[in-house]
């Protein structure tokens, strides 16, 4: 893959951040039980490249509305992944330490992404 960190969003802390909780939570999502196939696995996939997506494609957009609606989309992804992730850990598909790392590096992106959209609301 070209190196392409010196591009756009690809510079961003955030950027760096979202790709390792991506990495993270399809390993996490590895150790889900074959009977979640159907349920928790996708649904958690599907949030944490709807977190990605939606922040490239808001970061992508001209207006700052229209970026802030997609800032908007993407951290409501990352609220379904705390849900998400607490059932993980109720139902004993992860471990204590497993629901800490997870939690963290979510809080992580939470972080920068709330960060970049205060950025948005400066002149």
């Amino acid at each position: 893959m070209r190196n392409k960190t010196e591009k756009g969003y690809h510079k961003l802390i955030l950027w760096t951040k979202l790709k390792e909780l991506l990495k993270l939570g399809y390993e996490l999502i590895d150790k889900l039980p074959d009977s979640e196939n159907y349920g928790l696995k996708p649904q958690m996939k599907r949030a944490l490249i709807s977190v990605m997506s939606n922040f490239v494609e808001g970061y992508l957009k001209t207006s700052k509305k229209d970026k802030a609606r997609f800032m908007e989309i993407s951290n409501t992804s990352l609220q379904e992944l705390e849900a998400q992730s607490e059932a993980c850990l109720i139902l004993g598909f992860w471990t204590e330490q497993d629901y800490e790392l997870f939690d963290s590096k979510r809080g992580e992106v939470g972080y920068f992404m709330y960060r970049y959209k205060l950025s948005l609301k400066s002149p």
